[in-house]
């Protein structure tokens, strides 16, 4: 299962402005990583077989982390540089996805009780510095890999403490739910992992719902590029309007649902209906978003009642059914989450 963080969509209008000087290397970044996303289509698409539900019930054991270097090749796993429990190595990158993976695993072992993304305590293994300006970070079914980015559009994608978490959650998905990587189900499987994305940045700052940015890869983009981040789950389709890489494209409601083949069904676009979904049960709820909601959702996520493609009514059907079971049929939680579902179209 390859997972990326940047939509397809993204990485075509770049690699389109060629013709710009000012451009060049970004363009010449952007059309290698989206050849390299090409590359895995197949294997995105398939559904993978969820882990025995019962995994999720052992006792969380310590992070196991260890970062290599690809050393500007894109050769996997590349020359192991940290190891755990080893001091900082200096290498921003190489610190960075190591503190990330680590934020990422307490995250699921305090506010869950998980045992690492598999549930049985998976080492938790990444590369840096992977491909020469590689504009993408992936999860690529065993592992993380993150690119330097070209340094005109994109920075290194270790520096969003939320592209760790998010693409980390798509293991979580891979090993629980085995969601299918192809329009609704697809576009489910990216929301999850910017919901879990969020909630370990929120986890680490200790944020309310109320303080979180609810933003996605912010940091990402350089000072060129007009936007705070790839996505906003607050408002989608605000995240950045820039002359280069156009509007955020994401709908926020079933009205502006988008019907398309591209990207698998428009998996990285779909997936801001979903998320603001869970944006307005965290901030109806109130307090910390990893708590209540957050339960509600890795409930749901883990349960083992999902089909491989589920839609957005099968999903919001399920998580009505985790705050009832959780909460009651009269509480807060159950109607925050059957409003939020109603805001944004979805039938629950």
């Amino acid at each position: 299962m390859y997972c990326s963080i940047i939509p397809p969509y993204l990485l075509r209008r770049l690699a389109a402005q060629h013709h710009e000087p000012r451009l060049l290397v970004a363009a010449r970044a952007a059309k290698e990583a989206l050849q390299h996303v090409k590359s895995f289509q197949a294997s995105r698409a398939a559904p993978v077989p969820a882990a025995p539900p019962g995994l999720r019930q052992l006792t969380p054991g310590p992070p196991q982390r260890t970062v290599y270097d690809a050393k500007a090749s894109e050769n996997l796993p590349g020359v192991l540089v940290h190891k755990e429990g080893e001091p900082a190595t200096g290498d921003p990158a190489a610190d960075e996805a190591y503190d990330g993976l680590g934020s990422t695993h307490r995250l699921y072992a305090e506010a869950f009780g998980r045992n690492s993304i598999d549930g049985n305590g998976l080492p938790l293994d990444a590369t840096v510095h992977f491909g020469q300006r590689y504009d993408n970070a992936f999860w690529d079914g065993k592992q993380m890999v993150f690119g330097d980015g070209d340094g005109q559009v994109f920075n290194r994608f270790t520096a969003s403490l939320s592209v760790i978490g998010h693409e980390l959650a798509h293991g979580v998905t891979q090993f629980s739910a085995g969601l299918a990587y192809r329009n609704q189900a697809g576009a489910l499987n990216e929301s999850l992992s910017d919901v879990f994305g969020a909630l370990v940045e929120q986890y680490v700052k200790q944020q309310s719902a109320a303080e979180a940015s609810w933003l996605i890869g912010e940091g990402l983009f350089t000072d060129q590029v007009q936007g705070t981040a790839l996505r906003s789950m607050k408002a989608p389709g605000t995240a950045y309007d820039d002359d280069v890489l156009g509007k955020d494209p994401q709908p926020d409601s079933m009205d502006s649902y988008v019907h398309t083949s591209a990207d698998n069904g428009g998996v990285h676009l779909n997936s801001g209906i979903p998320n603001r979904a869970f944006y307005l049960v965290a901030t109806a709820l109130g307090g910390k978003a990893w708590e209540t909601p957050g339960r509600i959702w890795y409930d749901t996520v883990t349960g083992g009642t999902l089909p491989a493609a589920a839609t957005f009514t099968v999903f919001a059907k399920a998580t009505a059914a985790s705050a009832k079971e959780l909460y009651g049929a009269e509480s807060a939680e159950h109607d925050a989450v059957r409003r939020a579902w109603e805001t944004v179209k979805v039938r629950v």
